[in-house]
């Protein structure tokens, strides 16, 4: 009934009284194609959906991604799902059976950069600021005698896992984090030594609830996720009841490609500004070095939580291949899940495969294409196990 309605419509739209004109019908075929495409998708009942087109309409060729999904799903061992957002508008999407949109997948360190955009929301309310010191917050679980180096730690040097630490610090449940944290030996000064530091993440979650009296998940939840239509995240704590901040975060792949398109939109949302553009703009530039070796995507620099990427893009991400990369120059979202351990081969794929798929303006329609497109994705199916 509803397919008669939208053809109806899309008749009265042409004004096809006599014999239909080739442009004519190629315009129909465009409209039909959309409305099929939007009948079709995965959606789950009661969500707030990302609104969908066929991709040559967002100037995205169907047979490019398609060659995309093949090189990915024959080349990563292996790949869970796959969403595309071009101007806002899903245009491809994915899931490797038994994975499927109703699920929530683990996001492991991509957890990191949900975590940092609850600091970024606490700092425009004036909870904090980022060059606040850490141990003003922990009084009560500093050292007696705290270095000049820890001292001088602040909360931009968490951020971009900049502490000054050699190695990272091991949590255990025999003491409480916080202090496991601040009694690790600072042999750097802050601010001048990268080293990626998951606890350090973790602090930023209790610096948190420290000056908001929430858990980094309640405090996301009206300001974020609700906002974004993020349903039912989970969040796993510390013995302490904080909110793990560098892992632990399970959520949906369109959940992720909101959550991308929120900061390519420098943080607005349905008209309204959730998160402070300039904030993005911080978070999201290179604010200390962690490389130098140009084809690799962890070399390209560090923001608040978020890596630079090759190709003008920034992205946040998780153990064995979850992604949520940001491409400001296409104007483009891409959310990935997987179970691998080559993550830059992952982003390979992404860069010789599916870069070329974007054009500056709207293709002609091809409902050829997209229709292989739409099989090649509804026909995936996770690999079985076996080392990488």
């Amino acid at each position: 009934m509803l397919v008669g309605v939208y053809i109806l419509e899309g008749f009265r739209q042409l004004n096809t009284v006599n014999v239909m004109k080739p442009q004519d019908l190629q315009r129909l075929l465009a409209i039909l194609g959309t409305v099929l495409i939007v009948l079709t998708v995965p959606l789950r009942v009661g969500a707030t959906a990302l609104p969908r087109s066929s991709p040559e309409a967002q100037g995205v060729s169907s047979s490019v991604i398609r060659a995309f999904v093949e090189a990915a799903d024959r080349q990563i061992n292996t790949m869970h799902s796959f969403m595309l957002v071009r101007h806002g508008q899903v245009v491809a999407e994915g899931w490797w059976k038994p994975e499927s949109a109703e699920k929530k997948h683990v996001m492991h360190s991509l957890s990191k950069s949900f975590n940092s955009t609850a600091i970024g929301l606490a700092v425009a309310e004036g909870k904090l600021s980022i060059d606040d010191p850490v141990l003003k917050f922990f009084p009560e679980h500093a050292p007696s005698e705290p270095s000049p180096k820890l001292s001088a730690m602040r909360v931009r040097d968490l951020l971009t896992m900049s502490t000054g630490h050699e190695i990272e610090a091991k949590f255990s449940t025999n003491a409480p984090w916080v202090e496991t944290f601040l009694a690790h030996p600072v042999p750097h000064k802050p601010g001048s030594h990268f080293l990626y530091n998951t606890p350090g993440s973790h602090m930023l979650s209790a610096i948190l609830r420290k000056v908001t009296g929430e858990t980094v998940l309640d405090y996301l939840k009206p300001r974020l996720f609700e906002p974004l239509g993020i349903e039912d995240p989970s969040w796993s704590t510390s013995p302490q009841g904080n909110t793990l901040g560098g892992w632990g975060l399970f959520i949906r792949t369109e959940d992720i490609a909101k959550f991308g398109q929120l900061y390519l939109q420098k943080g607005q949302w349905n008209g309204k500004q959730l998160l402070p553009s300039a904030w993005v703009n911080q978070a999201t530039s290179k604010q200390v070095s962690n490389g130098s070796d140009p084809i690799k995507d962890w070399d390209q620099g560090y923001g608040f939580q978020f890596w630079r990427c090759r190709h003008g893009a920034y992205r946040g991400d998780g153990a064995n291949g979850q992604f949520c990369i940001i491409l400001p120059e296409q104007d483009a979202v891409i959310a990935i899940t997987a179970d691998t351990r080559d993550m830059q081969a992952e982003l390979n794929v992404v860069w010789d495969k599916l870069l070329p798929a974007f054009h500056s303006k709207p293709l002609k329609t091809n409902p050829v294409e997209e229709a292989k497109l739409k099989k090649t994705l509804q026909s995936l199916e996770v690999k079985v196990s076996k080392p990488n």
